[in-house]
């Protein structure tokens, strides 16, 4: 159905990468969850009641604050959209981070005040009057919810949004959660069990609160900083190392503000031979082409590489001994100063997030596997980080 009303009110709707079709992305979808979660909501509670089925209710009032949860949805890409201004530079776009945030935590809450008055259920157990209409409805919800839960899941996906991958959790939830209440409401049609429509609600409400968690986890690691993807990385450095002027690639950091608001920045490798403006020019050319193929702002930093014969025998004497150290190190931005007032020699070390050793442990480990190579000069090692 989403994909039938896109092709209908959305222009250029296969351009999943644009900021400005993504927002009306997450309109739709916004609009047709608030709609499907409403109708199911006074479904459920109308039956509800007439069943004196707090369970059935306690869904019903769950699926409303769905429609709170589509709200949010609808008003984070409506913030995110937003250019940036002086007060926020880079943009609005982690709002959707935000928005995802607020969807988790209406998850989390609904399944607490659930399990409140599931509790009050047991100890005070009613008669549950359980009908057909009733178990019809809750099987559609049942059906409407797994569907919510697939459009909102692989639109997540096509649109690398955070805040529907948390609405297709709460969707699933909300599934998972309404089959419960099914199989007690057969069970009831067949024997008495009072305290039955309580026990659901408590294994509804846990499950509910499990799915909200589970979300928050996956969040706070978007508002914290994760790694990009490998092949996004893989491609920008393959892309730069096409340059007949460019002869490695280090350093590539994606900072990432939001979905469509991608800064990469990175370490070029040329020959230290080559003409200045000539790599400049080169440079300049290389950023603008990345931010048309990849839609992103690039900064490119020039490292020049010196290659004659005594340098390369020296920094392949040097990447043996790293090597010793870790086969996971490698080493970059190698350089021999051989002013006899200040000699030395000076390289960066990658090492990846393998152990709980320090970056200062790891320096003093190479510089005594380099020290002989090196004996009358000063030895200067940096470890760096991967950001990527």
């Amino acid at each position: 159905m989403i994909a039938l009303l896109a092709k209908i009110f959305i222009k250029d709707y296969k351009n999943h990468s644009d900021n400005a079709v993504r927002k009306k992305y997450g309109f739709l979808t916004g609009f047709v969850g608030i709609i499907l979660n409403v109708l199911i909501c006074v479904g459920k509670i109308i039956v509800g009641v007439l069943s004196s089925s707090v369970s059935v209710i306690a869904d019903g009032i769950n699926n409303l604050s769905d429609a709170g949860s589509s709200v949010i949805t609808v008003v984070g890409f409506k913030i995110a959209d937003k250019p940036g201004d002086k007060e926020h530079p880079y943009g609005h776009g982690r709002m959707e981070y935000i928005a995802a945030f607020l969807v988790s935590l209406i998850i989390v809450i609904v399944g607490v005040e659930l399990a409140i008055s599931s509790v009050k259920k047991i100890i005070d157990p009613q008669e549950v009057n359980i009908t057909y209409v009733t178990l019809i409805i809750l099987t559609v919800s049942v059906l409407v919810k797994l569907y919510m839960f697939l459009y909102n899941f692989a639109w997540s996906k096509k649109l690398d949004s955070t805040v529907l991958k948390a609405t297709a959790y709460d969707s699933i939830g909300d599934a998972v959660s309404t089959l419960v209440v099914l199989i007690c409401a057969v069970v009831s049609l067949f024997c008495s069990l009072p305290i039955l429509d309580g026990c659901a609600g408590i294994a509804v409400a846990l499950f509910i609160v499990f799915t909200g968690f589970r979300s928050f986890g996956e969040i706070f690691t978007d508002l914290l900083g994760k790694p990009p993807k490998k092949e996004f990385v893989e491609k920008i450095e393959e892309y730069v190392s096409k340059s007949d002027k460019i002869v490695g690639v280090h350093d590539v950091i994606v900072h990432d503000y939001g979905p469509g608001r991608i800064m990469v920045s990175l370490h070029a490798e040329v020959p230290a031979e080559t003409d200045l403006l000539a790599a400049h020019d080169c440079i300049d050319k290389i950023e603008n082409e990345l931010e048309k193929e990849f839609r992103c702002f690039a900064t490119i930093h020039i490292d020049p590489v010196i290659s004659d014969p005594e340098t390369n025998k020296l920094r392949k004497k040097v990447i043996k001994k790293v090597k010793e150290v870790s086969p996971y190190y490698s080493i970059h931005d190698f350089r021999i100063n051989h002013d006899q007032e200040n000699a030395s020699v000076s390289f960066d070390v990658l090492a990846p997030f393998i152990g709980k050793t320090t970056e200062e442990e790891i320096k003093n480990e190479i510089y005594d596997k380099v020290k002989d190579i090196f004996p009358e000069k000063t030895i200067l090692i940096r470890v760096d980080r991967p950001f990527s």
